[in-house]
């Protein structure tokens, strides 16, 4: 009887140990014995239970357990083993599947070529690969990071959990971790656009009225916005103000730079924004990025122009259109000549050839010789 309650006892101290299911674990040792047992007697309806309560093993057939012997304790082992291996691995996955999205904290342990591995405690290893990386951002052995769960899949025995820096999902965390109107939901994050390492736009706004969306996400004296800044290691941070009038949601977006008129094409999805001479290059950015990530934001197609690039503009294509019309002009200038020189061009023909009868070759000669006069 002091056997079998040692059995229970290392059973639950297992189950402890290893944080998995102490049902599991039972389930999982009365299978390995029973295939042990089927697989040496050469039988298929083998069925062993352990008394939850005495820890006492019963068999359907009349076997001794202490009377089967090394091989068969060893083919035991090796299946318990096994199965609490695969127990593990469904604990591990079941926790981090639970985290999709959210952020976890490492460090990093070692380099697999690009792959930066991450210890994440217990057994875990968190995978971030070249593609999840900033690029502005240097990794070192021992350092501590702090990383969202992007993915997470059953690789044979293992859990490979996937980690991300780059995913615009980081920056809406860690809003969440900072903000607790955005975690309560009196302040919404309806859209985040960004570039890694540079820059990135957040728009926002508040259920309730009484709630100033972007000041609670920059909060007393920058403090909240800082935070969030320094985990990203410097990149910029825009909030913007959600608004339902696209007019509105593009100057926002827009912003630090102040805008002048905005003319929406609704079919084509363009917009196209007016600013000041000192406004142009605040409003375009750095390589474009702010223009860039405002129409990513809004959904609109952005074209940042002054007022004078605009007045250029629509008058080259006003001299253009002007072209166009000369140019009809002399197309029918041209055709009226061929009709006039067609008398004198018959009466050649009739005179050196009269089996030549041609009339689009003579008219396109009057053709160029025509627009050859127009264009001198």
């Amino acid at each position: 009887m002091a056997n079998n309650a040692d059995i229970l006892r290392f059973i639950d101290s297992i189950a402890r140990d290893k944080e998995i299911d102490k049902e599991a674990l039972i389930v999982a040792i009365e299978q390995a014995m029973s295939q042990a047992l089927a697989k040496k007697y050469g039988v298929d309806d083998v069925e062993i239970a352990l008394d939850r309560q005495t820890g006492e093993f019963v068999c359907n057939y009349d076997v001794s357990m202490e009377d089967q012997g090394r091989i068969f304790a060893m083919s035991v082992k090796q299946a318990i083993i096994g199965k609490v291996r695969e127990a593990e691995r469904d604990v591990v996955f079941a926790e981090y599947e639970s985290k999709v999205g959210e952020i976890v904290s490492g460090t990093i342990q070692r380099f697999e070529g690009d792959t930066v591995i991450v210890n994440l405690g217990r057994t875990t290893e968190g995978i971030l690969p070249r593609a999840e990386k900033v690029r502005s951002e240097s990794y070192n052995i021992g350092e501590r990071i702090r990383a969202l769960v992007f993915e997470v899949k059953k690789v044979g025995p293992r859990v490979k959990v996937i980690l991300s820096r780059t995913h615009r999902d980081l920056v809406r965390a860690l809003f969440e971790l900072e903000v607790p109107e955005i975690s309560d939901g009196t302040i919404n994050i309806r859209r985040i656009e960004r570039e890694p390492g540079y820059r990135t736009k957040l728009a926002v706004d508040s259920s309730d009225d009484k709630v100033d969306c972007v000041g609670a996400c920059v909060g007393v004296r920058g403090n909240r916005i800082k935070s969030i800044i320094d985990e990203l290691n410097g990149e910029r941070i825009d909030i913007i103000r959600w608004n339902s009038d696209p007019t509105t949601l593009i100057a926002n977006a827009l912003k630090p730079a102040e805008v002048g008129d905005i003319t929406l094409d609704p079919a084509a999805k363009k917009a196209l924004v007016i600013v000041g001479e000192d406004q142009q290059s605040l409003a375009i950015g750095r390589k474009g990025q702010n223009v860039r990530l405002a129409s990513k934001l809004t959904g609109w197609d952005i074209d940042i122009m002054t007022r004078a690039e605009l007045e250029r503009s629509v008058a080259e294509d006003t001299q253009t259109d002007g072209s166009s019309a000369d140019g009809s002009s002399a197309d029918g200038s041209s055709a009226d000549g061929s009709q006039a020189d067609s008398a004198p061009a018959d009466d050649a023909q009739a005179d050196d050839a009269p089996a030549s009868d041609d009339p689009p070759k003579g008219g396109a000669a009057d053709d160029d010789s025509t627009s050859a006069g127009v264009a001198s």
